[in-house]
């Protein structure tokens, strides 16, 4: 593919999940009670869920800052893999696989925003360690 492919399936991934994690964000911020009502049901206490609704809007905000914060992206697809991870997890097991189209999508969307971010901005972790 070319690289102007990746930098729209980046930007494209990008502000899907952004929006998907803002607006869950500004969900468990504003109570809705419908995101607290199931979250609470998977058995999350009260407190984590305003913790990671905050987290949910610092990340949506910082990931959609084009060509700046790249190392906090990683952190950032990382914090997204593992909250759909749990959410998946949680799900089976007390709402069923049925309840976790929602997070299959979202792993799907994520793992191909993270690959194309890669392959755009090639991120190398080495580049200081060897410098005198």
């Amino acid at each position: 593919m070319k690289n102007s492919t990746y930098k729209k399936l980046d930007l494209s991934g990008r502000i899907f999940m952004s929006l998907w994690f803002g607006i869950s964000g500004f969900f468990e911020l504003t109570r809705n009670p419908v995101v607290w009502d199931i979250t609470l049901k998977l058995g999350y206490p009260a407190h984590f869920i305003y913790i990671l609704g905050v987290f949910k809007i610092l990340g949506s905000i910082i990931f959609l800052i084009p060509n700046r914060f790249n190392r906090i992206k990683e952190w950032i697809f990382a914090g997204m893999f593992f909250d759909i991870t749990f959410a998946f997890f949680s799900k089976i097991v007390v709402l069923g696989f049925s309840s976790t189209i929602d997070a299959i999508i979202a792993f799907v969307v994520l793992a191909i925003t993270y690959y194309s971010f890669n392959r755009i901005h090639c991120i190398d972790y080495t580049e200081n360690l060897y410098q005198d």
